[in-house]
């Protein structure tokens, strides 16, 4: 692999990893707010069942685990002098803000069929532009630096642009929601994110514009035979089982968190509490996982940021009887450990495929971002399926646009998906995690 402009082996600018994480605010907003959203949406406002909303949510991230891999082939593929990656981000960037936009911008047409098939439509096109970002934007550190560690660094820019977004977007949709008031709140909502979402994609567009640029060469046979090649990666296996267990109890916690705030603690503003109490943390701790990181190794400290993680989730289970401030505290617990379970395995993902580039000489990043990103929108997309799932055992009732007495079983049901389930979840994807094998040494050489 070689690069130009640049070298990959030279240390990054300050330019180029800020420029490079900007795009987490694209991937951020999406991938909080429809999780955040949606679900609730979809029940309260729209008066789906919510079986049936789980399913309308799930149905188009199921489509983006077929498309993900097939957009990692195209980008491998693809021949620009701005490199294979770079064209993508705009091109994807500018119809995945658009089509978030026509997500709740629907009519109200009485028909609770036609509103829902307008959200199932629009979600659907939105999801496939945005595999067409996704995937080519994760595909990039592989390619702009060959470095263990310098790929930790800019993960590090990443995740607290993440985390920074995923507050902003997770905190303020509601308040905009509520502000509007009915189903303009969600409309207005809904613009306002696109915005957020379109100005992400352009500056990670032209951030990126003096980084290394990885000359792709795709592995020889069809993405079939590409994919088998990937699939029998022992570590990249592992880590990827690991990382979409952790992504379907995020999904459930993100899911959980409306109905956690308005219908367990009665406080429609608590919301928003919640959020930043999740996300919050990972603006200061992000660096310091990274620290952590280079001083026990990255595998070491993805198993401490779970185990935190499982912790708070765990004690949120007090949510019924506690005050609200210890489930506030539990879940800033939660976003103590998150911060250091989005470090590390994106940190990873980059070794696994340079690994794997080595030793075949064959550059299949795309594909294996393509695959990464799949799973683990596959995992976001049962999170709330699987919430949604346990709200309907729990006797939940859905309404369009009034406020409904919940039963008690409805009250449990949320507080189980929010907390138990999630840290369940996470500590069984260690046992996937506690086999990944690949060291600095091994990846440096």
């Amino acid at each position: 692999m070689s690069a130009s402009p640049g070298s990959a082996t030279a240390p990054l600018s300050g330019r180029v990893r800020v420029g490079y994480g900007a795009g987490s605010v694209a991937t951020g907003a999406f991938g909080t707010v429809p999780g955040l959203m949606l679900l609730p949406f979809l029940t309260d406002s729209v008066g789906v069942a919510a079986a049936v909303a789980g399913v309308i949510v799930f149905a188009p991230k199921a489509w983006d685990v077929i498309l993900n891999p097939i957009a990692g082939r195209i980008s491998d593929r693809t021949q620009d002098r701005r490199g294979p990656r770079r064209p993508w981000l705009l091109r994807a960037g500018l119809l995945l803000s658009l089509g978030f936009a026509l997500i709740f911008a629907g009519p109200a047409t009485g028909s609770k069929a036609m509103d829902a098939g307008w959200v199932l439509v629009f979600f659907l096109a939105t999801a496939t532009a945005y595999a067409f970002f996704q995937v080519p934007y994760v595909a990039m550190p592989a390619e702009m630096t060959t470095s263990y560690d310098e790929r930790t660094r800019l993960m590090t820019w990443r995740v607290a642009i993440l985390a920074f977004t995923i507050m902003l977007s997770g905190a303020s949709a509601p308040l905009i929601r509520d502000a509007v008031g009915g189903r303009d709140g969600y409309r207005v909502m809904g613009v306002i994110m696109a915005a957020v979402i379109l100005v992400g994609a352009l500056l990670a567009y032209r951030g990126t514009a003096r980084a290394p640029i990885g000359k792709v060469s795709p592995g020889p046979g069809s993405l079939r035979d590409q994919l088998r090649i990937v699939a029998v990666d022992h570590d990249f296996r592992n880590l990827l089982t690991t990382f979409v267990i952790q992504a379907l109890a995020t999904g459930c916690m993100l899911a959980g968190v409306n109905y956690l705030a308005e219908r367990v603690l009665d406080n429609e503003g608590a919301a928003t509490i919640l959020f930043i109490c999740f996300v919050g943390p990972a603006l200061v701790l992000t660096p310091v996982w990274s620290v952590i990181g280079q001083r026990i190794g990255k595998k070491t400290g993805y198993v401490a940021a779970s185990l935190v993680l499982a912790i708070g989730a765990a004690l949120v289970l007090t949510a019924r009887v506690a005050p609200p401030a210890v489930v506030f505290a539990a879940t800033t617990l939660v976003g103590v450990g998150y911060a250091g379970c989005q470090v590390f395995p994106l940190a990873m993902l980059p070794d696994a495929a340079a690994v794997d580039a080595r030793r075949t000489g064959s550059n299949r990043a795309g594909v294996y971002t393509g695959v990464w990103t799949a799973a683990e929108t596959l995992g976001l997309a049962l999170g709330p399926m699987l919430f949604a799932l346990v709200l309907a055992i729990g006797g939940y009732r859905s309404s369009a646009g009034g406020d409904v007495a919940q039963p008690d079983s409805a009250l449990t049901a949320i507080v189980l998906g929010f907390s138990l389930l999630p840290a369940l979840l996470t500590v069984v994807s260690l046992l996937w995690l506690r086999r990944y094998s690949l060291e600095a040494q091994e990846v440096d050489q």
